[in-house]
């Protein structure tokens, strides 16, 4: 992956785990990891529902889509509680359906078999972190719960939504952008000159519309920050 601006907006702050000791011994936070990939080709839609966590989107420049998912415990467990860990990951579900040549759907699922033993939070006591590599020329559409949202090198349009955390968009230069985003509490900030105020004193409004017709960035965050970036030309992206 390339390296990450890090835009803290005091919602949406990543945290550090150490394993703890005690009288029971050294305890640990699980961790899995797992990664699909589905032949997709450039130009159509993809969608990402119901992620929550930390999500990166890029573009890159070959013919499929690539998810690689990481789940965590939030807690800590001692080394011999693995069956236990297990249990939690099965909870929790990320599929990468086709729907058809020109859609794709990427959608994290609730085990209706664990639904009795969740804790309130409905998480399944698991921290997600989603890392999807997307053909360049796709039409991005994503309903995000809350969280860590980074979008970059996606050139056919973009549609953003998050409930609290921060979102960060970078926008492949040269190119021309129709945008509009909206937070109900929080700031945004744009490489791009347009028009910005404030909304309700606590939320912000920024848009920017080209003379011609352009890609559509629709952004709209609930609670915190939206960070948008005039990046640098793509640059092929390795394929692993």
């Amino acid at each position: 992956m390339r390296n990450k601006l890090v835009i803290a907006c005091g919602l949406g702050i990543l945290g550090i785990t150490l394993p703890l000791h005690g009288e029971e011994g050294a305890k640990q936070s699980f961790e899995i990891t797992s990664t699909q990939h589905v032949n997709f080709l450039p130009g159509g839609t993809i969608h990402v529902d119901h992620s929550y966590g930390y999500l990166t989107v890029e573009g890159w420049d070959e013919p499929e889509v690539a998810v690689t998912v990481i789940k965590s415990t939030d807690g800590f467990h001692k080394s011999n509680q693995t069956e236990q860990a297990d249990e939690r990951f099965k909870k929790l579900r990320v599929v990468a359906e086709r729907r058809s040549d020109k859609e794709l759907t990427i959608s994290t699922i609730l085990s209706s078999r664990h639904l009795k033993f969740l804790p309130p939070s409905g998480r399944a006591g698991l921290t997600m972190e989603y890392r999807i590599l997307v053909p360049r020329n796709s039409h991005l559409v994503v309903h995000h719960d809350n969280g860590y949202v980074w979008v970059s090198d996606v050139t056919g349009g973009l549609e953003v939504r998050s409930h609290t955390g921060d979102m960060i968009v970078l926008l492949p230069d040269p190119g021309s952008y129709a945008i509009d985003a909206k937070t109900g509490m929080g700031n945004i900030t744009s490489d791009f000159v347009g028009k910005s105020g404030n909304r309700l004193l606590i939320g912000s409004h920024f848009s920017f519309t080209p003379e011609t017709s352009s890609p559509r960035i629709f952004l709209r965050m609930g609670r915190g920050c939206i960070t948008i970036k005039q990046g640098p030309p793509f640059s092929p992206f390795p394929k692993n």
